[in-house]
């Protein structure tokens, strides 16, 4: 029982000198035994202590002396065993003795093998007492273990839960952004995704940033994204596409990259790098060790949806946008078009319509052939998608023919619009190989007013009659439908 070189303490509570005289005698050097007076019992100071004896002998006579207040503190002494002198007039009530969580009772007079055997006991249930400890600590560190490895796997369960629900790259890493927040203190959470050029050496961006950003910190997002995509790809950047994420709760807060850390994880999808996840979190954030490989499996199960989702949505464009101009086909036009007659019919808003045909486009293949004609297309459809709003839906009809919707805008509005797409197209310079040349179109005009109760297709065969119109009348010029007068009912 020896602390290095320091003997063994121990306490006597008002221990007369034969006592004390026996104690010493009967355990020899190894222990100290310091003996208070009645007077002086130990008090909060030597209690708080941190260096406290292994034992305490106490005869009876101060025990029963002593106010219960001062008994409960020295019962809280979990580590120091009690030992009890009885009184040799007096007997000892057994029950009590437990109740007082006393190890031992010894009776007067002490001898050198009461006192040995009384100090082995203490010893011995110490030793317990310590097992028991030792036990009880591992069981709550394996218990603590289990349930941080049973909130790592809910969270990695939500992750990909929720990430394998969604299809829309946005929506997918709107929801990351809040599932990332059981895991680390995350501010927002946005990312790029890029397509190797035939060169081998540049690439084009598609950035997905979160929305409602004033333009000085859309800018630096932009060039922080830009920047991690040359980095992580090791190729520079030809082109890049901007979009918005999808937050999962709707939120006010926009934070530039100054706000917080910066974490930029690699996306990796059946061995190749095809994107990057950027985190913005709280500027002291400090992960553990246990952390960092739980924030690798989820982004390694984001990478997998995001992998899916960018591909879902090559599939799903090549279903709805024409392949050559990449604007949309007749099929999603015609799905279109019962939208917006929907919500124009429910809301009671302006709808117009565009029909464009480009002028002897036959004589542009003829002459120039049919590469040429193909450029054609795609430089108008270029042209068309610089002009026109996003919400505006644009498709190639067939051959040389366009359709534009045109949501919340009135006959006036289109008719402007119309002229202005026709003077940029007329004053387009096509060339191909060392031959230039412009073309011209003809377009034809259509809307429909709040509270009509005509059919969606109307509006295409009053924009298709324009058209022709415009087309009789010498081509390259706008021609608007005509509006039908009403009916009075007599």
């Amino acid at each position: 029982m020896k602390r290095g070189n320091r003997p063994e303490l121990l306490w006597g509570f008002g221990l007369n000198t034969a006592e004390v005289g026996k104690i010493e005698d009967s355990l020899g050097p190894g222990f100290f035994l310091r003996n208070f007076s009645e007077r002086s019992l130990p008090g909060e100071k030597e209690l708080s202590n941190k260096d406290k004896p292994a034992a305490t002998w106490i005869p009876q006579r101060v025990w029963d002396e002593l106010p219960e207040e001062r008994r409960s503190a020295y019962r809280n002494l979990e580590s120091t065993q009690r030992i009890l002198i009885q009184d040799e007039a007096k007997s000892t009530d057994l029950e009590r003795v437990l109740e007082d969580g006393f190890l031992a009772v010894v009776s007067s007079p002490l001898t050198s093998s009461k006192v040995q055997d009384a100090l082995f006991r203490a010893k011995e249930i110490s030793g317990l007492y310590g097992d028991l400890y030792r036990m009880t600590e591992e069981i709550i560190l394996e218990r603590e273990l289990l349930s941080r490895k049973t909130e790592q796997l809910q969270f990695l369960n939500t992750v990909l839960s929720n990430a394998t629900e969604r299809l829309e790259v946005g929506n997918i890493l709107g929801q990351a952004a809040e599932d990332l927040k059981m895991l680390l203190p995350v501010y927002s959470v946005q990312g790029a995704f890029w397509n190797v050029l035939p060169t081998g050496k540049h690439i084009d961006a598609d950035i997905f940033i979160n929305p409602g950003q004033v333009e000085s910190v859309q800018k630096e997002w932009v060039e922080l994204m830009i920047e991690n995509v040359v980095a992580l790809s090791g190729m520079e950047v030809s082109s890049y596409n901007m979009a918005e994420t999808v937050p999962a709760v709707s939120s006010n807060m926009v934070y530039s990259p100054e706000s917080g850390r910066i974490l930029a994880l690699p996306l990796v999808a059946r061995g190749d790098k095809f994107g990057c996840l950027v985190m913005l979190c709280e500027r002291n954030v400090r992960l553990a060790k246990d952390q960092v490989s739980t924030l690798n499996a989820a982004v390694n199960h984001l990478s997998l949806a995001l992998s899916n989702a960018i591909m879902f949505d090559k599939i799903k464009t090549r279903a709805n946008r024409d392949g050559l101009t990449r604007v949309y086909n007749r099929c999603s036009f015609d799905e279109r078009l019962v939208e917006e007659f929907k919500r124009h019919q429910r809301l009671n808003t302006e709808l117009a319509l565009l029909m464009i045909d480009l002028d002897h486009f036959k004589s542009v293949n003829d002459t120039y052939g049919h590469m040429a004609g193909d450029m054609v297309l795609e430089k108008v459809a270029r042209l068309f998608e610089n002009t026109f709003r996003s919400t505006d839906f644009i498709a190639r009809y067939g051959g040389e023919e366009f359709a534009i919707l045109l949501p919340h805008t009135n006959e006036a509005q289109a008719r402007m619009l119309a002229e202005r797409i026709r003077e940029k197209i007329s004053a387009s310079n096509m060339t191909y190989q060392d031959a230039s040349f412009n073309i011209t179109a003809s377009i034809g005009v259509s809307s429909v007013c709040p509270g009509s109760l005509e059919k969606g297709t109307e509006i295409v065969r009053k924009a298709d009659e324009a058209l022709y119109e415009a087309k009789a009348q010498g081509r390259n010029r706008v021609v608007v439908s005509p509006k039908r007068p009403k009916l009075r009912i007599m």
